[in-house]
């Protein structure tokens, strides 16, 4: 694509309008993105040759420049001009400057924008100012919510950092999206309860996920429980697994001798190509799901084979290969080529119309040329025949999940002679995404539903998330678990952790007496205690709530906590290890410590009052700071280990301090009961 870039670069003495005018020329007559045939005055761009969406099967990829309004209408209105011909240019070249897959998100925004472009009574573009922008991010704020309206958002100021870095407003424009990224760190209550229920599989889903895989007979059913299988056995997206090539599986043997499985993975979002490795038990589960996916695409990858050689010749199975030397074919040998079971009586006749093949005459049969069927069943083929993906090169026929057309269709006969790639709606389909609008699942075919009797409903992404907070329960660091999901960010992890508040403190209270897993005063258990470990532990931790590098465990049904947003300096707070984002936090307040100790040495130096107590503050900071440093970079520590650091003068755990206070009482009521000789006795202070 970088070849047809052309970069636009505005004069200074040219006014914003002239600006605007020679940008969407620019970008209507010289550019190529999107090709060079692009109807750029339509409302609708089909950009499927240009754009690698992957596993989107035979759907088109358009792009709409419809108002906000009529988007979801069935004949939507187009942006009126002159706003339409800047967003048609603007999109166009930032394809060109900054490719996306999905250029929803810069659309999306772009109507919002529109819409608050017609609200303001202004007629052209450059008029815009900072409240149209505000005006434009209430209405994605009104309408989107969460992530997708902070997505939009940060399209929305790449746009108005475009405008004015290309002068193409009046007013110089410095704006910024006002609308932030949803913190869902929250771990208690409804809200939370609820997002973690919408991002994971229901318990009846993946207790009904084995036997579906078990019970599969048929061949829609046996592809989408096989590809089930696959996502329960490591964190991959769902473009991942419909694009494995037919040799995925690796086998080895560990330094130890022992054998062991994994699949070559393509990562989608930027990560290098990996192997996989699978856990014991789910070896032979995946290794089965594997062999069933080959042993059913094998007809499809060997009719891609054919035309990747052939590619202007119909592919015809061995018995019907005397067909090819024949100039007409009859309607039941049209059937018996196009279709590779027999189908309805008039199946043959509705193909020739709807592929635009003539049925002709000849003598007393109704008969089609050979030569019109074979050009009109090698049309039918993917677009980018013969690649499944281009980014990886991949072919149709070394693609372990290529099925022939309509097989994994329930009621549609399978084509003897065309493939297609599975997509990834076919398989949220199969996982009950669509079944409350009457399509079935392969839950509901054999038999499975909720415990109160509604439909099992499973997104591909779902097992994703489910393998991620399990990693994150387990205590896996979390570059392993960046690792083992394909991602280049570890800070990507705490989208997929939904540990709940409960998890937490068990997996905090499950340290407690293990040093092996607990550093701090909280390792050694006294070494006379009437209780249980397991009792003791919920005593010492009664909750548990996030903070910027842990955990703090303080008991607020005790007393409020009186050293707020001074945690690292408080032994009710607990790190634990393997978690790189909070030990980055961690580093970097070390960072700020160090300065703040400086400057307070400093000014203890010239003498200024009350900077020696902020000094000392900094010292302590700084000690206790680079001890948890050094212990979350020391590899002798094992990932998930829970740290307390101690030492710190700080008012008791909250079971402690009420036993004192108790203690305390009891003193004082027994020293009144005492004589004065009696009380200077038990004080030491008698003479004799």
């Amino acid at each position: 694509m970088a070849d047809s870039l052309v970069v636009f670069t505005p004069r200074a003495e040219r006014d914003a309008a002239e600006n605007l005018g020679e940008f969407i020329a620019m970008s209507r007559s010289q550019l190529t993105i999107f090709g060079a045939g692009l109807r750029f005055n339509d409302m609708a761009w089909d950009v499927t040759g240009t754009t690698q969406l992957k596993a989107r099967g035979k759907n088109r990829v358009r792009i709409c420049f419809s108002t906000q309004e009529t988007v979801d209408d069935i004949l939507p209105t187009q942006m009126a001009e002159p706003f339409v011909s800047f967003a048609k240019a603007y999109v166009r070249y930032m394809q060109g400057m900054r490719p996306t897959k999905n250029p929803a998100f810069r659309v999306t925004a772009l109507r919002a924008l529109d819409a608050a472009f017609r609200k303001s009574g202004h007629l052209i573009p450059v008029m815009m100012d900072g409240d149209t922008f505000n005006r434009a991010a209430r209405i994605i704020v009104e309408r989107l919510s969460g992530a997708t309206a902070y997505r939009v958002g940060s399209q929305l100021e790449l746009i108005a950092r475009f405008m004015s870095e290309h002068r193409l407003t009046v007013i110089p424009l410095s704006w910024r999206s006002p609308i932030n990224r949803p913190i869902d760190s929250v771990r208690v209550g409804q809200e939370f309860d609820k997002r973690r229920n919408e991002k994971m599989p229901s318990r009846a889903a993946l207790e009904a996920l084995p036997k579906t895989f078990y019970m599969a007979t048929q061949p829609n059913d046996v592809m989408f429980s096989s590809i089930a299988a696959i996502l329960c056995s490591a964190p991959d997206r769902i473009n991942e697994v419909l694009l494995l090539t037919e040799n995925c599986e690796v086998y080895d043997k560990t330094s130890s001798g022992k054998d062991v499985y994994g699949l070559r993975w393509q990562p989608a979002k930027g990560a290098d190509p990996m192997v996989k490795w699978i856990i014991p038990s789910m070896a032979p589960v995946v290794a089965e799901a594997v062999t069933k996916i080959r042993h059913l695409t094998a007809g499809a990858r060997r009719i891609a084979q054919w035309y990747e050689l052939n590619p202007e010749k119909l592919y015809l199975p061995q018995h019907l290969e005397y067909l090819r030397n024949q100039e007409f074919l009859t309607v039941d040998e049209l059937q018996q080529v196009i279709l590779l079971d027999e189908g309805a009586a008039s199946f043959a006749r509705l193909w020739c119309s709807a592929n635009g093949v003539l049925l002709i005459k000849n003598g007393r049969e109704v008969c089609a040329r050979f030569a019109d069927v074979e050009r009109a069943a090698i049309a039918l083929l993917p677009v980018g025949f013969p690649l499944l993906n281009t980014e990886m090169g991949l072919k149709f026929s070394e693609a372990l999940i290529v099925v022939r057309r309509n097989e994994l269709h329930s009621a549609k006969g399978t084509f003897g002679c065309v493939i297609e790639p599975v997509t990834i709606n076919q398989v949220n389909t199969a996982l009950g995404t669509r079944s409350g609008h009457g399509v079935e699942s392969m839950f509901g075919r054999l038999g499975f539903t909720e415990p109160d009797g509604s439909y099992i409903r499973v997104s591909t992404h779902q097992f994703r998330h489910y393998l991620n907070t399990l990693a994150q329960a387990g205590g896996m660091s979390q570059l392993d678990i960046a690792k083992w999901s394909g991602r280049v960010d570890v800070r990507q992890n705490e989208v997929y952790d939904h540990v709940s508040a409960d998890q937490m403190v068990a997996k905090i209270r499950e340290s407690i007496g293990d040093e092996s897993h607990m550093f701090g005063p909280l390792a050694k258990l006294p070494k006379i205690i009437p209780i249980s470990r397991d009792e003791f532990a919920r005593l010492k931790i009664p909750t548990a709530h996030t903070t910027d590098f842990g955990f703090c465990v303080h008991d607020y049904t005790m007393m409020p906590c009186d050293r707020h947003a001074d945690c690292i300096n408080c032994n009710e707070h607990v790190c634990v290890k393997g978690d790189e984002g909070k030990a980055l936090m961690v580093k970097r307040r070390l960072q700020d410590a160090q300065e703040l100790l400086a400057h307070a040495e400093a000014a203890t130096m010239k003498g200024y009052y009350g900077a020696d107590r902020w000094m000392e503050h900094h010292k302590k900071t700084v000690q206790r700071l680079t001890q948890l440093t050094e212990i979350l970079d020391n590899p002798a520590v094992p990932a998930g280990s829970v740290i307390q650091l101690a030492d710190v003068p700080v008012v008791s755990w909250g079971i402690e301090q009420a036993l004192e206070d108790r203690v305390a009482v009891d003193r004082h009521s027994a020293t009144n009961l005492l004589g004065a000789a009696d009380h200077r006795r038990l004080k030491g202070m008698e003479n004799d």
